[in-house]
């Protein structure tokens, strides 16, 4: 989400009412329509945690005792806590215009640091084979160049080159450009991919619905080009829609819920004990990478990182699991005459040398629970 903090010279609001004044405010500020509707959601329970007050009418105690509650009793994680508060700022500086010293005093949740979730080559490959087209297919981009889902479903015609080889991610997380690689063993699957949303793009020029949706200010500025095969979905919904922003009827790209829930029945239908979500094939991409020799800077511009040290973490992935680092257990093991290897079984360990008389050993009597 994004959490910049513009000047406070902002133009004045249109909007009478309070939600739709946010509305205006974030839409001013060229924040995601992913953006709008979280902090649209977290200010409107904010208003009705306390009785639908106006926020003039509340303060610090009313903000401190709504995050408690969401922390406390819903028991909500860090980052959506964080998205909370966020909202509230942005509802009291930026939308209200009120700069209010308790609003940096508010205590700001800590994040954790989590291992990401890494499948290895042959679980990709189960759950590639247990998704159907074109799920398949999406999911053989996302884990083939590291783009995120929502990268991926956004995908445009104009944004493909067959010639290099190469996909163009646009307004990634950040705003920001990049360019991936586009696997070769895919482009035959994703050619058909794109003759199919080509066939869906001539039905919506013959049945004359409007084009689909531009970044920005492009449809004011070229107001063909959303009806152009170029900015067509690679992935289009196979249902028209309202588009939220402009209650215009359009073609969209297809819901990133639809493809999530499809890769989760994937993971339930191979059996993986993983906590895995589309966006652990992003993961086990750059851990894949790293595996195979490439060098972390090469991985952090193709994930689009700014920062190395968010590219640092599956570096850790990589030193504590997957046999990087020897187990004692196993050099010890390895040492030792096929006749004395440790065989365990209900009696204990057999196969061991005797202990020599001055060995400490260890009660034979297993710990209680209550004293671990």
């Amino acid at each position: 989400m994004e959490t910049s903090v513009p000047p406070l010279d902002l133009p004045p609001l249109h909007a009478t009412r309070l939600l739709d004044q946010v509305r205006e405010r974030i839409r001013y500020m060229h924040y995601s329509i992913r953006t709008e509707q979280a902090y649209v959601h977290w200010i409107q329970a904010f208003v009705k945690f306390h009785g639908l007050r106006h926020p003039l009418d509340m303060g610090a105690p009313e903000v401190e005792a709504y995050l408690s509650w969401l922390a406390g009793e819903r028991k909500v994680a860090v980052a959506t806590h964080k998205q909370a508060l966020s909202a509230l700022v942005f509802l009291y500086q930026r939308v209200l215009g009120l700069d209010l010293p308790w609003l940096a005093e508010i205590g700001r949740p800590k994040s954790r640091e989590r291992l990401p979730v890494v499948l290895t080559h042959d679980e990709v490959g189960r759950v590639l084979m247990a998704l159907e087209s074109p799920h398949r297919l999406l999911a053989q981009l996302l884990y083939g160049t590291g783009m995120r889902i929502m990268e991926g479903v956004r995908l445009r015609v104009k944004d493909v080159d067959f010639e290099h080889q190469a996909l163009v991610v646009r307004e990634g997380k950040g705003f920001k450009d990049r360019v991936v690689m586009l696997p070769a063993s895919l482009a035959p699957a994703l050619r058909d991919q794109v003759a199919r949303a080509r066939l869906v793009w001539a039905g919506d020029r013959a049945e004359g619905h409007a084009g689909v949706h531009m970044p920005d200010a492009l449809a004011r500025k070229y107001p063909r080009a959303g009806a152009s095969w170029s900015w067509f979905w690679v992935f289009p919904h196979l249902a028209t829609g309202i588009d939220p922003r402009t209650d215009v009827l359009r073609r969209h790209h297809v819901p990133e819920q639809t493809f999530q829930r499809h890769f989760k029945r994937a993971i339930e239908r191979t059996g993986i004990a993983k906590a895995a979500t589309p966006h652990t094939l992003r993961h086990s991409f750059a851990t894949h990478l790293l595996q195979s020799g490439y060098d972390i800077r090469t991985v952090q511009e193709l994930l689009g990182h700014a920062d190395v040290s968010t590219t640092m973490i599956y570096t850790h992935v990589l030193k504590l699991g997957g046999g990087a680092v020897r187990s004692p257990l196993d050099v010890l093991r390895a040492g030792l005459p096929d006749e004395q290897r440790w065989q365990l079984d209900d009696e204990g360990v057999r196969g061991l040398p005797p202990l020599p008389p001055h060995a400490v050993r260890m009660p034979a009597t297993p710990y209680a629970v209550d004293q671990a």
